[in-house]
């Protein structure tokens, strides 16, 4: 039946199917760049058909002059990639210090002082708050130069290599993150529990960092994958 519904399909469609089964990326940025080509094959189709050709050889001839698959992909994917990246490190840049920020109100209003805690800290938790404390600021300062990286490099190289340093970039702050995060929860577990649910808003919001990290984390294992495709 696959290979019947395969068959029924036009030269141009089946180019397509194609181009869309070799791209890793969002479905609505990956419909964009399809529609982009079908727009372009059906418009180079149009005028092989307006030269006397057939519909079927007017579609045939378009696609053979669009290029080969692997090679209009690799184009492709540079885009998606960089599409997947940038999205990922605008999270970065906004999420992690709305996170800390929310935490923190949340934390005043419905907890109060740090001086409340009865639990004694042990030598080496300082360490872990202020290295924690300070990826709060490297996270979002990695992001944002990036991003304008990213800019930069797109006016100078191919999406290809753009799309490389956007990646290595945006998971070099997502590892940072992620780390800072879980040895933070962890630290905090070993010392004292309860300190991870100061209140219930606080617990909410600890609860949203994590997912937010992981999310962040599939994010920028996506745009990986993606380059990792365009090099294959």
């Amino acid at each position: 039946m696959t290979t019947t519904s395969q068959t029924a399909l036009s030269p141009i469609e089946a180019y397509l199917a194609e181009l869309d089964r070799a791209l890793i990326g969002r479905r609505g940025t990956k419909a964009d760049l399809l529609a982009e080509a079908r727009d372009g094959l059906r418009d180079a189709a149009e005028a092989y058909r307006e030269g006397g050709w057939s519909e079927t050889e007017a579609q045939r001839r378009a696609v053979a002059d669009f290029g080969q698959i692997r090679e209009i992909a690799g184009d492709y994917q540079a885009e998606l990639s960089m599409h997947n990246g940038v999205r990922t490190l605008w999270l970065l840049v906004l999420g992690v210090p709305a996170m800390q920020t929310s935490w923190e109100v949340a934390r005043i209003f419905t907890y109060g002082s740090w001086s409340r805690l009865t639990t004694p800290n042990p030598g080496w938790y300082p360490y872990v708050t202020q290295f924690t404390h300070a990826a709060i600021y490297a996270v979002p300062f990695l992001g944002l130069l990036a991003l304008l990286g990213t800019r930069f490099l797109s006016r100078r190289f191919d999406g290809v290599r753009t799309a490389r340093a956007c990646r290595t970039l945006g998971a070099i702050a997502v590892g940072l993150n992620l780390f800072s995060v879980l040895l933070l929860i962890g630290a905090t577990g070993v010392v004292d529990a309860a300190r991870l649910f100061l209140s219930g808003p606080c617990g909410l919001l600890m609860v949203a960092w994590v997912v937010l990290s992981f999310r962040l984390a599939v994010l920028a294992r996506r745009s990986w994958r993606g380059c990792a495709t365009i090099v294959a």
